[in-house]
C-alpha cells in the first residue's frame, strides 16, 4: 500500500497557492484530506515541540479512518543526546523517551501513526556509541515503529541495511542536492514500512534558511525518475509513505498530486469529517 503526502499541512504561504487565501488554520487539515485528497502526512514540528497527548488526539479524531501520521522525533532524541562539545558521551535521555512516547499514544491507539521518524544529523557518525543508541531508542519506544533517516554518508552500506533490518528499523530513503556531505537517493527497505522523503535539489541547502532551503519544484522528469524505486520498495513492504518535503510556497503538495497521477492512484473530493 502507497501513501503519499506532504511534510506538514499548516504553512501560512500555502495561502493563496495551496489553500485559499482567507483558509483558518483550522480549515487547513480538512481541505489537505478532503480537497487535495492526501491520505497521510509527516508532521515536523514536533522536533521543535515535544507532541502532547491531547493535541495528538485530537488530530487523530479529525481525519477519516483512512488517513495516518507520521511524526518526527523531538531534537532532545537526535541532536541534543550528547553530554559534551566533542560528542563522546551520551546523555541519559530516558524521559525525553518516556515523554514522546506518551505524546504519540493517542495517535497509536487510535490507529493513526504510521511511524516515528527519527532524522539524526550529519555529525551522528556511524560509530558502536550511535548504533548502540539506535537499539536503546527502539527498546524505549517499543512497539512504536521507528524509521531512520542518517544524514551523513558513513551510514550508507549493506552493514547498516542488515543492521537495521535485523533490528526491524526502517530506512528512510532521501533525495536531496547531490552536494558533500548529503546521501544519495538510494530505494531500499529494511522493515515492512516503505518510507521516502523528498527534500527538493536547491543547491543552495546550507546557504539558504532553514524555509528558503527546500525551495525546489520537481519536473515531471524527476519524478518519473522516483517510479521504479518507489515500485520496488512498495513490493517488499507493508506500506509505504512517499512525502514531499519541498514545502516553500505549497511545492510539495503540487508534487505530490503529480507523483499521485503517475502511480495511477485515483481520489474522489468527499464530504469532511464531522467534529
Amino acid at each position: 500500500m502507497l501513501k503519499i503526502g506532504t511534510s506538514g499541512f499548516s504553512f501560512p504561504d500555502w495561502k493563496g497557492t495551496v489553500y485559499p487565501k482567507k483558509t483558518k488554520p483550522s480549515e487547513m487539515l480538512p481541505f489537505y484530506e478532503y480537497e487535495l485528497g492526501f491520505d497521510a502526512c509527516e508532521l515536523n514540528y514536533t522536533y521543535y515541540r515535544m507532541p502532547d497527548p491531547y493535541t495528538m488526539e485530537r488530530l487523530a479524531l479529525r481525519v477519516s479512518d483512512n488517513f495516518e501520521f507520521t511524526v518526527k522525533a523531538f531534537r532532545e532524541m537526535t541532536h541534543e543526546i550528547w553530554e559534551d562539545k566533542k560528542r563522546t558521551k551520551l546523555k541519559d535521555n530516558k524521559k525525553v523517551l518516556k515523554d514522546f512516547f506518551k505524546g504519540v499514544e493517542p495517535l497509536a491507539a487510535e490507529k493513526k501513526l504510521g511511524a516515528v521518524l527519527l532524522q539524526f544529523p550529519t555529525f551522528f557518525k556511524k560509530n558502536e556509541q550511535n548504533v548502540e543508541y539506535l537499539k536503546r531508542t527502539k527498546e524505549a519506544l517499543n512497539p512504536l515503529p521507528l524509521v531512520i533517516e542518517f544524514r551523513n554518508r558513513e551510514w550508507i552500506g549493506e552493514e547498516v541495511y542488515a543492521l537495521l533490518e535485523k533490528e526491524k528499523l526502517g530506512v528512510c530513503v532521501v533525495d536531496e542536492p547531490q552536494i558533500p556531505l548529503l546521501l544519495p537517493y538510494d530505494p531500499r527497505a529494511t522493515s515492512d514500512i516503505g518510507y521516502f522523503r523528498f527534500h527538493g535539489r536547491n543547491k543552495q541547502w546550507f546557504s539558504a534558511g532553514a524555509h528558503k532551503r527546500y525551495d525546489y519544484l520537481y519536473s515531471q522528469t524527476e519524478l518519473k525518475g522516483f517510479l521504479p524505486g518507489i515500485k520496488k520498495v512498495a513490493k517488499k513492504t507493508q506500506k509505504t509513505y512517499l512525502f514531499f518535503n519541498n514545502c516553500f510556497m505549497g511545492q510539495s503538495a503540487k508534487n505530490a498530486a503529480q507523483m499521485r497521477e503517475m502511480l495511477g492512484i485515483k481520489f474522489q473530493k468527499r464530504t469532511p469529517k464531522l467534529f
